[in-house]
């Protein structure tokens, strides 16, 4: 009899048994022929029984980076099969990666990097490009962590948001996007570089963050074809294809503008499309075979 693949969802502590849109993975894997598991990444494992070992909900990764970077370096050493691959999420870990896809041509909101900045420097930059309201965030963040729209002149309130988020390291500031905050921002999912569905984010009022930790929604939808061929050329312009990946952005004037390449640990909205799980799992499948 044929020895059954064992593959590791890789979760964090406080989703020992995935998140919920994961979950069905287990089930769509065993009908390929795959034995999966949820598999916390900071708990001591023998993670060389696995035969590879996929990236899912690790949503703590940004507040233990060099340790999560440290434990992805460990798997490549051992030789074990990682997705997305180690160099992809190292290079996704730190949103700079935005710059750099800007440099290929890639529309993105404007960004600029604060280096052990303060408040005063922040606002400096901020004045010099005649943003007067502005979102700043980590560069190694998720989730929206630590993530503030603020607007000038600073109140003593928003100073100390700043304050807390350049004490953690660089930032990105960016321009707010009233769109975002108006109409919501495009999610779309890519597996094995075609593109299987998309969904649209929206904040809770009173709220500019999107994501569901602050009362956002997700609503599947069908976009618009050109977007999603726009939105497509952010994987172009990476050195590999990743196994999986979820480009979000904004329409403007009818244009795709790219606000996050998500690589490491996207919630995929898996549930939200018929088929998508399988699609992940045959993908998986067929990523398993080439030995």
């Amino acid at each position: 009899m044929t020895k059954r693949a064992r593959v590791a969802l890789a979760t964090y502590e406080k989703a020992p048994r995935l998140a919920p849109d994961d979950r069905g993975l287990i089930a769509a894997l065993d009908r390929v022929g795959i034995a999966a598991e949820p598999a916390v990444w900071s708990r001591g494992r023998d993670w060389d029984s696995f035969d590879a070992v996929v990236v899912r909900s690790c949503w703590d990764y940004h507040r233990r980076h060099e340790e999560f970077l440290l434990w992805v370096q460990r798997l490549a050493d051992h030789g074990i099969r990682t997705w997305n691959s180690p160099s992809l999420i190292r290079w996704n870990s730190d949103k700079r990666y935005l710059l750099e896809l800007s440099k290929s041509g890639l529309a993105i909101v404007p960004t600029v990097v604060i280096s052990q900045g303060t408040p005063d420097d922040v606002v400096d930059a901020c004045v010099a490009r005649g943003w007067t309201r502005f979102v700043v965030k980590p560069a190694v963040s998720a989730s929206g962590y630590e993530t503030h729209a603020l607007a000038t002149p600073l109140d003593d309130e928003s100073r100390a948001n700043v304050a807390r988020a350049t004490a953690l390291g660089d930032v990105l500031v960016q321009p707010f996007v009233d769109e975002i905050a108006r109409e919501g921002e495009y999610s779309f999912t890519f597996i094995e570089g075609a593109f299987s569905h998309a969904a649209i984010k929206r904040a809770a009022n009173g709220e500019f963050r999107v994501q569901t930790e602050y009362g956002g929604s997700v609503t599947p939808i069908d976009p618009p074809a050109e977007l999603g061929e726009q939105a497509a050329r952010a994987l172009a312009a990476l050195p590999e294809t990743p196994l999986y990946a979820r480009i979000d952005g904004v329409a403007l004037d009818g244009k795709f503008v790219l606000t996050e390449l998500e690589l490491i640990e996207p919630n995929l909205f898996l549930e939200h499309s018929q088929g998508a799980t399988d699609r992940l799992a045959q993908a998986i499948a067929g990523r398993l075979s080439h030995r």
